[in-house]
């Protein structure tokens, strides 16, 4: 189990729209193409870091539905343990709806219906997972209190732990001293810090005051511009892989779920950030999110092409 990824998050189902254009409040756009993809932030990292060559462990909530049954024959067929999954039967299992544009960019909102029963007891019953895993991942599509719970567990035994901070929200410096690499986009890490990464100077600031707050590694993902690695061992951009941009809804997930699988495959973290990086630009050649979740062999290849 010294390699496995445990990944505590979401689990949703997204029905998807694909319009020339997202629609203005109070707007009806006619002639979008529709589809349905399982999603979630939680189980798109989970996927990703499956179909990349890692041991994934998934804790997480979904309804006694439906939906729920679909999204667990899923992971499983991706090869993920789906043992401390919990079917709540008092909620749905949770529902994202997406506008896709012609440019790839997206609008979501989301239901979280059986994501928002996660509980820190749902995590203590998977304390021996997240006690002899490589890697523990976390979002914030499930409630606060037991991300919390499994930071504290996984620190508490020297696992290194990735909290993908999104949606974004506010987090208070206990918890943020717990995660060993956070990953925000450039909103998120505004939001943390108050300060706009728009500019390489914005950059530097927002990365060195998350620093500050006790996070040893910051991993600020900055879109087309690339992601900027602020670590003890390392300063600097890695440039995103140059693609014809389908849809962008994963591609976060996709680079968090492909760099905890690279981290604990052994990998250093600018091999990693890079390799997840390729994962990410292929993700967004694609549409919807886990279908979007290339494997290890075609990041490979388009690593060694163009890394």
């Amino acid at each position: 189990m010294q390699n496995t990824i445990v990944v505590l998050g979401s689990s949703n189902t997204d029905m998807i729209v694909k319009t020339d254009r997202i629609p203005r409040p109070g707007e009806t756009v006619i002639g979008g193409v529709f589809s349905r993809a399982p999603g979630g932030k939680g189980a798109n990292q989970a996927v990703a870091a499956a179909r990349a060559g890692g041991s994934v462990v998934f804790i997480g909530r979904v309804g006694a539905d439906m939906l729920g049954e679909e999204a667990l024959a899923g992971y499983i067929c991706d090869g993920i343990d789906v043992s401390r999954v919990t079917r709540d039967p008092d909620a749905y299992s949770g529902v994202a709806l997406i506008f896709v544009d012609a440019k790839g960019e997206n609008s979501i909102a989301v239901a979280s219906g059986a994501n928002a029963n996660v509980t820190p007891a749902d995590v203590e019953a998977a304390r021996d997972r997240i006690e002899s895993a490589a890697v523990l991942l976390m979002q914030l599509e499930i409630p606060i209190e037991a991300v919390r719970a499994a930071a504290d567990i996984a620190v508490a035994r020297g696992v290194r732990v990735i909290l993908n901070p999104a949606p974004a929200r506010a987090l208070d410096d206990a918890l943020l001293r717990n995660i060993s690499i956070l990953t925000p986009n450039e909103t998120e890490a505004e939001l943390l810090t108050g300060i706009s990464a728009d500019t390489d100077r914005g950059v530097e600031n927002a990365t060195e005051a998350l620093r500050a707050r006790g996070i040893e590694t910051v991993l600020l993902t900055l879109g087309t511009r690339g992601v900027y690695i602020a670590s003890p061992e390392y300063r600097g951009i890695v440039p995103c892989y140059p693609v014809e941009c389908v849809d962008s809804t994963a591609a976060g997930d996709v680079f968090n779920g492909v760099l905890a699988a690279s981290l604990a495959d052994g990998r250093i973290l600018l091999d990693a950030v890079r390799f997840a990086s390729a994962a990410a630009a292929i993700s967004v050649t694609r549409m919807g999110a886990q279908p979007s979740a290339p494997y290890r062999e075609e990041i490979e290849v388009l690593f060694r092409e163009r890394g």
